[in-house]
């Protein structure tokens, strides 16, 4: 039987960069983000926040005008036009059945880029066409639901039953680093299989995913140099992202409700205390 990684404070502390006197906003890493759309327009704000606050030195942000004026209104230092990044979080706040042509090329020429990709939600559809090495980030349902259209028949019942069983076969199957999201979060790459801590509860609310793509796409910006000599390098990435995820509804909480945007402004706080705290 597959042993599965408990993920510690400790594990994600080594995954975590601070800047040197000598970084400026490109050797810190570019993320490029697709996400939101008319229905869901806040998704887009949610995914910038989560990875601007995660310590990435510049997001791109491509989508609708709606979007992208909620977007600037929020964050004006978001970049909207295309140009060079070290990875790409799409799909958050998309509805796959709900993509013009346009869009529907601009995402499919990005996942064809030889540079990783975090596929969330909408972006889930993009799968066959990805390139490069990547993470995708389903809940059970969409889980469930991916697996289906491959032609493998399974419940998201059946799922939430054996994660680590669905997340290994998945990670076969499409030959990507996959971040299966629930209270428990499971991790499963080509070699390993890892188990993070429960979260809280009270992340079940809108919003809270967008936030944590937008965390696992800076990471994965921030150490893209490690990651094109080691692929394998995603699955830590993906933990340390889920983990920070969970610690930061922990502050934003503190035992009663939070919104996505609150848990995204507690970030700064996880990261800084992962830093300090070592032992």
């Amino acid at each position: 039987m597959e042993q599965w990684q408990k993920w510690t404070d400790d594990d994600s502390r080594a995954f975590i960069t601070a800047p040197s006197k000598l970084d400026d906003k490109y050797s810190r890493g570019v993320l490029g983000v697709i996400a939101g759309s008319i229905q869901y327009p806040g998704a887009a704000v949610m995914v910038c926040e989560g990875a601007l606050l995660t310590g990435v030195g510049m997001v791109r942000y491509l989508g609708p005008s709606k979007a992208e004026n909620l977007m600037l209104t929020h964050r004006p230092e978001v970049v909207t036009q295309d140009g060079q990044v070290q990875a790409w979080t799409i799909g958050s706040g998309i509805d796959p059945n709900e993509i013009g042509w346009r869009r529907q090329r601009t995402m499919k020429a990005k996942v064809e880029q030889l540079i990783p990709v975090i596929l969330d939600a909408g972006g889930l559809s993009l799968l066959p066409q990805l390139r490069a090495p990547g993470i995708i980030t389903p809940h059970y349902r969409e889980l469930a639901s991916l697996l289906r259209s491959s032609g493998t028949p399974v419940t998201d019942v059946q799922i939430q039953s054996e994660p680590k069983k669905w997340a290994r076969f998945a990670c076969e199957a499409f030959q990507v680093t996959v971040l299966l999201k629930g209270n428990v979060s499971y991790v499963a790459s080509k070699d390993r299989g890892i188990e993070l801590p429960p979260a809280s509860p009270w992340l079940a609310t809108a919003g809270t995913g967008d936030v944590l793509a937008g965390i696992v796409g800076a990471l994965v910006a921030t150490h893209s140099r490690e990651i094109a000599n080691q692929p394998e390098f995603l699955a830590d990435l993906a933990a340390t992202g889920s983990l920070i995820h969970a610690k930061a509804a922990e502050v934003a909480s503190n035992g009663g409700p939070i919104t996505a945007m609150s848990l995204a402004h507690a970030i700064p706080i996880v990261i800084s205390d992962l830093l300090h705290k070592a032992g």
